[in-house]
């Protein structure tokens, strides 16, 4: 049986553009993000597309879900805080960005959500936990 493909677990995809467009920023940024490997992102289409799942941003306010900020204070949006140390801790596991991403939304057991869906929940600490694991 083969590993799921990203867009089996994704719903939502943005463009490097879209993502610019999202965070008020300009593409060369967004490529700098994905560098530096604060997001990630997976080709995808015909032709192939980079395009980085829309559960990675969140509005401003909710950066870092453990102790959310005033709106008045953050941007409208932002890169989920805790991803990119997530990002890091699979990397170090030997993981691709496609791996990476299909890691992020699936399901798991011990989480009882997806390791993204929980990172969106404020849970950071348990996600790396299971992705330590898997060194």
């Amino acid at each position: 049986m083969s590993a799921p493909h990203p867009d089996d677990l994704v719903d939502a995809w943005l463009t490097v553009p879209d993502v610019a467009e999202r965070l008020g920023t300009d593409a060369g940024k967004v490529r700098r993000m994905l560098q530096e490997r604060r997001i990630v992102g997976v080709r995808r289409g015909d032709p192939a597309v980079l395009s980085v799942p829309e559960a990675f941003l969140v509005p401003g306010h909710l950066a870092n879900p453990a102790a959310p900020g005033r709106a008045e204070d953050e941007p409208a949006w932002t890169v989920l805080a805790a991803l990119q140390g997530t990002l890091t801790v699979l990397a170090d596991s030997g993981f691709t960005d496609d791996e990476a991403v299909v890691w992020l939304f699936t399901p798991d057991d011990a989480l009882g959500t997806t390791p993204v869906a929980a990172l969106r929940a404020g849970r950071k600490t348990e996600v790396r936990r299971i992705a330590q694991a898997l060194l």
